[in-house]
């Protein structure tokens, strides 16, 4: 390889290193210049005209103006929505005082409806106790009644019989009676008839 011009054989280690500290300086220029050029490209996009400042910084004070009037819009609703936050805070008071009360009653009411309820169950239980005891009774009644009948018929059938026995009775005290009357007669006559045998046989004699 041919040397350059005004190089030396015994000088090209320097000449490389050289050479290469003048290329990075030359990459570095080159990156410098890009940065450069990409700044002046960003300059050019943002690059505002003084119309459209003023322009700009117009719509800035609307905004601002805006903003202003909407932050006093907001304080006013602010203002509305702590003093509908305190009425509905002594609205929950309220309400909760109403509750308490309410659920006070309602516990009077239901301590009284099972007071209730327990002295209709007590009245209900001593109803079937007396219809329980009715029922007995009732049965008991019916039972007399059918002993009073079964009496009854056996009183009447005594009594029939005990007419059929006076009745017999006084076919057989009439019968007696006329039997006595007939020997009563047959022995007044036997007698009459020995008296007249004995005065005939005195006579005789």
């Amino acid at each position: 390889m041919a040397t350059p011009l005004g190089w030396s054989q015994g000088g090209s280690g320097s000449v490389c290193l050289a050479f290469d500290q003048l290329r990075d300086v030359i990459e570095s220029q080159e990156e410098l210049i890009h940065q450069l050029r990409n700044v002046m490209v960003l300059q050019d996009e943002n690059f505002v005209s003084k119309e459209e400042f003023h322009e700009i910084e117009k719509k800035l004070v609307e905004e601002k103006a805006a903003h202003a009037k909407t932050k006093a819009l907001l304080a006013k609703e602010e203002e509305k929505l702590q003093f509908a936050l305190g009425e509905v805070e002594v609205l929950s008071k309220q309400l909760e005082k109403e509750k308490m009360a309410f659920e006070k009653a309602l516990s009077s009411v239901k301590s009284r409806v099972l007071q209730e309820s327990s002295k209709k169950d007590q009245l209900i239980t001593k109803c079937n106790e007396i219809e329980s005891h009715i029922i007995k009774q009732e049965d008991i009644l019916n039972g007399k009644e059918n002993e009073i009948k079964e009496l009854q018929q056996v009183i009447s059938q005594q009594k029939q019989n005990f007419r059929n026995h006076i009745s017999d009775f006084r076919i057989q005290k009439q019968q007696e009676t006329y039997m006595a009357q007939v020997l009563d007669q047959k022995r007044k006559k036997a007698t009459g008839t020995r008296r007249a045998r004995s005065c005939q046989c005195s006579r005789e004699k």
